[in-house]
Parts: C-alpha cells; structure tokens; sequence
C-alpha cells in the first residue's frame, strides 16, 4: 500500500515540476497571446480585406456557397469561407514572419555589438614583458622607454 501512495506522491510532484517549468508557462502564455492575435487577424480579415476584396470580386466571399443536389436539407458548400479561413492563414503566417523576421534582425544586431572586442587597455612593455596601461611611454617596472615612433 505504501508503494502504490509513494508512486501517487512522485507522480504529482513531477507533475508540479513539470508545470511549474519556465517553458511550459512560456508556451501557456504563447498559447493564450497566439488565441488573441487569432481572433485580431480574423478581425482585419473579416471586416477590412474581405468587403474590399469584396469590391473587386464584385461579392463578399463569405457568402459564397454551392448546393449539392436539391431539396431543403441538401448539403451546402460553403466554399468562401474556406477562402477566407485561408486569406486568414496567409495574413497570419505574413505577419508572423514579419514579426520573426524583424525580431532577428535586432538580435542579430544585438549579438554584433556583443562580438565585437574591447579596445585593449593594456599592452606589454617589448623589454620586460609586463602588462602596462596602453598610453604609456615608460614601463613602470623596468623604467624602458617605450617611444615607438
């Protein structure tokens, strides 16, 4: 019995452990803000590229069906909105790799100016080989002077 409660005890705080991981409340997060950005693009979709899409196709895709066969309950397709589900996923993906593209791009910046080397500070005096600050003309250890012009 008191395997079977120690197995129940290990699996809920594994499972605490699992939740409770940074890349799992990351992805929650990318889950809920991916919903809303959804329900934005099918807005700019549905109320602003469709009706003027609407104008040069002379009709509202929307409401673009076909019936197949005849009779009250014959099946209908309803063929526009699969094309607006897919203008909605091709604004989706643009904007997403707009948005991936951009966010790469400063990253990229950002680890140039991270590559990129100090100035030296320092330099070694070529008589005694010390480490000395990089403006100076004498070497305080071996009193050489150090003119290199």
């Amino acid at each position: 019995m008191a395997g079977k409660s120690d197995k129940k005890k290990g699996f809920i705080a594994e499972f605490k452990k699992f939740i409770t991981r940074g890349n799992v409340l990351d992805m929650a997060v990318g889950v809920i803000v991916g919903g809303a950005f959804t329900s934005i693009v099918t807005s700019l979709n549905k109320d602003i590229l469709t009706p003027v899409l609407g104008i040069f196709g002379g009709t509202d895709f929307s409401y673009l069906t076909v019936t197949l066969g005849s009779g009250e309950n014959a099946p209908v397709l309803n063929y526009g909105n699969f094309i607006t589900a897919v203008i909605n996923f091709l604004i989706t993906a643009l904007v997403i790799f707009c948005l991936i593209k951009g966010i790469n791009a400063i990253g990229g910046k950002m680890r140039k100016k991270e590559e990129a080397a100090p100035a030296p500070t320092t330099k070694k005096c070529p008589y005694c080989f010390s480490e000395i600050h990089i403006e100076a003309v004498r070497c305080p250890h071996c009193t050489s002077s150090l003119d290199e012009g």
